[in-house]
């Protein structure tokens, strides 16, 4: 007769090594180093990300030659490595994300055009806020966000109105997976859902900015078709202090919303 005393204890370590077995080196190396870089506008030199990373620089020298070859990483003039579009313009050759960015562009045009200010759309993505489109004021000058920029999950507009139209259970997922960027506050969590909580009552965000002083940020959610926000459009609404006649935060909040209500429902939201 067989024992099979033992068969439970040894199957259990091999499902605990499994993970282990099936590693690639190679490939956590290099996306080490894309997420580290994620989290500085300036980026690093090969000794700083060697340090980030508690690795040695012959460790990640190849890995990062090679990123840089394959165009997902730029060296400055000062050996500084930063990050290239490719990884944005990776993510957004996504079906949901081309098309979501194609609806929003002339609602963008025309909402700029008749704010007199910038504006642009942001969705959700690895624990932060990414702008995947952005539309400049007609104005002389301008005040906007570049495409592909990292923002703050929990400290913008943006972040509040995507965070606050999903579900308990989603918003928990989020809010787990978040990631600081460059320079972001942190914030209470209780006064965090407090803030959400206002922000489903109103049915968006008007706030300071918490990045640059003068600009106050009105946001509104881009409700998919189960009335969850699938992106957030927000004007950086600065003020006119000479003669021009301008539209003011309430005329600018009336058009943001009538925009991204407008983008709701082309993107299937029916209520």
């Amino acid at each position: 007769m067989t024992d099979t005393s033992d068969r439970p204890r040894r199957q259990k370590a091999t499902d605990e090594d499994a993970p282990q077995r099936y590693n690639a080196p190679a490939l956590e190396k290099g996306l080490d180093i894309l997420e580290v870089l994620t989290e500085s506008s300036v980026g690093y030199t090969l000794n700083e990300l060697a340090q980030r990373l508690d690795r040695s620089v012959s460790e990640i020298f190849r890995m990062a030659v090679t990123l840089q070859r394959r165009g997902y990483v730029q060296v400055d003039q000062n050996d500084r490595y930063t990050l290239t579009l490719k990884l944005f313009e990776l993510g957004n050759r996504q079906a949901p994300i081309q098309s979501l960015t194609t609806l929003a562009q002339p609602l963008l045009r025309e909402l700029a055009n008749q704010a007199l200010q910038s504006c642009h759309l942001s969705v959700y993505e690895s624990g932060r806020v990414v702008i995947i489109a952005q539309v400049d004021s007609p104005e002389r000058w301008s005040f906007g966000m570049k495409v592909g920029a990292v923002m703050g999950l929990t400290d913008t507009s943006s972040g509040h109105v995507l965070l606050a139209f999903r579900d308990d259970e989603e918003r928990a997922r989020m809010l787990a997976a978040h990631s600081l960027v460059e320079g972001e506050l942190e914030i209470d969590l209780a006064q965090l859902n407090t803030a959400l909580a206002d922000i489903r009552k109103r049915g968006h965000e008007r706030m300071p900015s918490r990045q640059t002083r003068g600009v106050t940020n009105i946001a509104f959610p881009v409700l998919g078709s189960r009335g969850y926000a699938v992106g957030a459009i927000n004007v950086p609404f600065i003020e006119r202090i000479d003669r021009k006649v301008a539209p003011d935060q309430q005329d600018v909040r009336d058009m943001v919303g009538k925009a991204a209500a407008e983008l709701s429902r082309l993107v299937g939201h029916t209520g």
